[in-house]
């Protein structure tokens, strides 16, 4: 085994979102070796984490999701900060904000400061998606639809294995793909922007849409940490203060990580 995978990776901070616990397309194993391998001063936990929408159809927990709820409270019992801010599918923990449970703080977002002084804020990002806000019926049929599709890759992937092909989503092609699924993508994170403009801070960091991304927005560091069903990703500040996508791997556990410290982009 390399030794630099048995030696944990020290951050300044780790976000993580959408880890979908309680459904069988949650990628715990992936998730739980994550965790195995970093530490961090603070792990924020930014929503969609349980997911209660799927546990009150009928829930698919596995000890690989108890798992990964034990390791983060050891890591909160051993001195490691962790900020829970809940999102849409567990927004019944929202009424718990502001308490902390087994070293956990409970919050409806939080302001993060870069080691360079640069403020970042953190939500979950549910509340600027106008489907969840004015539509929830919709919402819960595209969840479920969502579902099917993540239900596919199942059986299509046993058949890539077959020969000899790595992980393929296509649930994941498919949001990339649609017309109607780029825009909202674009306009979800057009709206993230504003809010952090508004704000007056340099950055926001998100989840929700299961898309990772960092990207500049007319002057403003966009950052998604993507999601743990079907990318596998998450947003790390190093000690050196470099803000990196870091692609952790599906199927393999490969972390490859792409620095951003000073990303440059323009808006779509």
């Amino acid at each position: 085994m390399n030794k630099d995978r048995e030696r944990p990776q020290k951050h300044r901070a780790i976000f993580i979102s959408d880890f979908h616990l309680g459904t069988r397309s949650a990628q715990a194993p992936a998730l739980l070796d994550f965790l195995r391998h970093v530490e961090a001063d603070t792990i924020y936990l930014v929503g969609d984490i349980i997911d209660f929408w799927k546990i009150r159809r009928g829930p698919a927990w596995q000890q690989s999701h108890n798992d990964v709820l034990q390791k983060l409270l050891r890591k909160a019992r051993k001195g490691t900060r962790i900020v829970f801010i809940p999102g849409n599918h567990d927004e019944a923990l929202r009424d718990y904000c502001g308490q902390t449970f087994g070293g956990i703080e409970i919050a409806r977002d939080a302001v993060h400061t870069r080691a360079d002084g640069r403020r970042y804020i953190v939500m979950h990002g549910d509340e600027f998606d106008v489907v969840v806000r004015y539509a929830k019926w919709l919402a819960f049929l595209g969840d479920r639809s969502y579902e099917l599709a993540l239900w596919t890759n199942t059986p299509l992937n046993w058949l890539r294995r077959q020969f000899g092909l790595g992980f393929w989503s296509l649930s994941a092609y498919l949001k990339h793909r649609v017309k109607t699924a780029v825009n909202f993508i674009g306009e979800f994170e057009e709206n993230l922007a504003e809010v952090a403009r508004r704000n007056g801070a340099d950055g926001v960091i998100c989840g929700h849409i299961h898309h990772a991304a960092d990207r500049m927005i007319r002057g403003v560091h966009y950052l998604n940490c993507g999601d743990w069903v079907e990318s596998c990703t998450a947003i790390v500040e190093t000690n050196a203060g470099e803000m990196r996508l870091l692609h952790w791997g599906v199927s393999s556990a490969k972390p490859a990580t792409r620095t951003a410290a000073d990303p440059v982009g323009v808006a779509a």
